[in-house]
């Protein structure tokens, strides 16, 4: 446990304007400190391209070979309206490091400009492309943060209702699943949590959703079904108010058959694998998703 840097990062989060409190054009200028907190290793290989009609990159590590025909596909976090490849770029560099697959880190459209089902039909359209690229199913993993965790679970059935095979993997990092907001930690955990209040996620609901209905499940992807999805990690902080999000998933897959790896990190925040260069845990938690990414599909 890593107790100074951990209070330190905590301290800081909690110093952060409270993004209810901000325009969305100021929440999407506050997030571009985590690319300057959180600078990509110079030795990462990164290729701009088109991914099917989708702004995308190839995120690598020095140690991933290029012609890999094993992949993942990387969906970012931000409540579906703000982040970007830049915000994420170091996490996927340390799961491509992690796993030996090049990632594939799409740039999204985001609400409110393009509200749902943009995402989906962008995510959905990268998954297509790395099958194109002559990438087998079974040699194919999705994972996602927050929004990205329910993105990628949405991903998936959206294939499902199109027919088209599914990855051999996913893991999910904290993620959103539920946007009609049942969960008891939701409430329970705001005092706990430094980086998430329930206000944000009603914005970020309201950008993503308009006047949809949040129970929708390629919206709300806990209240659909599960069955027949790949193994799947669940990755989630003690401390957040999206905790029961992912515990409630954790028992509702492994109650549709799905084999299901849950674990839940004593004292961590929201998405804490972001911060590697600070947290034990947080490379720890990158271990742990290389090693069961690695074990489904080799």
């Amino acid at each position: 446990m890593t107790t100074q840097e951990l209070n330190k990062l905590v301290t800081k989060f909690r110093r952060l304007p409270a993004t209810d409190e901000c325009s969305l054009a100021e929440i999407r200028a506050n997030f571009v400190y985590l690319e300057k907190a959180l600078p990509t290793p110079d030795d990462a290989r990164i290729e701009v391209l088109d991914a099917g009609g989708v702004a995308a990159e190839w995120v690598s590590a020095p140690n991933v070979v290029k012609d890999a025909d094993k992949a993942l596909l990387y969906l970012h976090g931000g409540g579906y309206v703000y982040c970007g490849p830049g915000t994420h770029r170091l996490l996927a560099y340390n799961l491509s490091a992690a796993t030996g697959m090049p990632c594939l880190l799409p740039d999204y459209r985001l609400a409110p400009e393009h509200p749902y089902p943009a995402a989906i039909e962008d995510a959905v359209a990268a998954y297509g492309w790395m099958l194109t690229q002559g990438y087998g199913a079974d040699r194919l993993a999705v994972a996602g943060d927050s929004a990205g965790g329910g993105l990628a679970l949405a991903t998936m059935s959206r294939l499902r209702q199109l027919g088209q095979p599914l990855p051999a993997a996913a893991a999910c990092l904290s993620p959103w699943t539920d946007l009609t907001m049942t969960g008891a930690s939701i409430r329970g955990k705001v005092a706990a949590d430094p980086l998430v209040k329930p206000t944000s996620l009603e914005r970020c609901a309201a950008w993503y959703l308009g006047d949809g209905d949040r129970a929708d499940p390629l919206a709300s992807p806990l209240l659909g079904d599960l069955t027949g999805l790949p193994p799947l990690l669940i990755q989630v902080g003690g401390e957040e108010i999206l905790l029961d999000d992912a515990s409630r998933l954790a028992a509702q897959a492994e109650a549709a058959g799905v084999t299901v790896a849950y674990q839940c990190w004593d004292q961590m925040f929201h998405v804490w694998q972001l911060y590697t260069p600070m947290l034990s845990e947080a490379r720890d938690a990158i271990t742990g998703l290389g090693d069961f990414l690695g074990q489904h599909v080799d």
